[in-house]
């Protein structure tokens, strides 16, 4: 079993993550700014303050793990702008002070510069609110940032076009960079099943240094 420090686990995708990895038996850090927030008791389950934010804070937590999961968001459009990307510089820097013992870091990715079957990008449509933009581009900054570090094992995990609390069933597909589309044309994944989709990722390691999606 991992040990794996997880940001963001409180939130809609982070609790999903949560309930995924200790149904599976591995040992979880959830790094929360206020602990009364996480109303959840397991013994394979440890509570930690600390800050996505702050590098310092990160490569306190990472010590001694496996896996470094972030699954924070930003809530609105300006909210992400300030928070995805300067996470992912604070999760690389501080996760890269472990050295030879950093664990791999998975971020919770967006769907916006993913490919449609048109060739287009997700963020292309026409008519898309600023603020949902916004969101999108943010991921898309983050991305390219990883992509530009190669001394940090990473992996970062784009949805589809849809994604809210569901159904787990277990089954999804993937991809690389194409959004994958049903046949009656959605593009959607449950939570929890992003969440499944997830953990097989840390279980059984098949896109380190990449981005990866899910669909069904």
């Amino acid at each position: 079993m991992s040990k794996i420090a997880l940001f963001g686990a409180t939130g809609t995708i982070g609790s999903r993550i949560l309930d995924e990895a200790l149904r599976r038996g591995h040992q979880v850090t959830a790094v929360v700014r206020d602990p009364a927030k996480l109303a959840k008791s397991d013994p394979k389950l440890t509570v930690v303050t600390g800050d996505v934010l702050d590098p310092e804070s990160v490569a306190e937590v990472a010590e001694g793990q496996d896996v470094v999961v972030s699954a924070v968001g930003g809530g609105d459009g300006p909210g992400h702008i300030a928070t995805i990307r300067p996470a992912a510089e604070a999760l690389v820097d501080g996760v890269r002070t472990r050295g030879a013992h950093a664990p791999r870091l998975i971020s919770v990715g967006g769907a916006g510069s993913l490919r449609k079957p048109d060739g287009t990008q997700v963020w292309d449509a026409e008519g898309l609110p600023v603020p949902l933009l916004q969101i999108m581009h943010a991921h898309g900054d983050a991305l390219d940032f990883y992509r530009s570090v190669s001394d940090v094992r990473w992996t970062n995990l784009s949805p589809a076009a849809s994604i809210e609390p569901g159904e787990r069933t277990g089954t999804y597909r993937i991809a690389a960079e194409d959004l994958i589309v049903a046949e009656d044309g959605s593009s959607r994944i449950s939570a929890e099943d992003y969440a499944v989709a997830l953990l097989d990722e840390i279980e059984q390691p098949r896109h380190v240094g990449e981005r990866f999606t899910v669909g069904y």
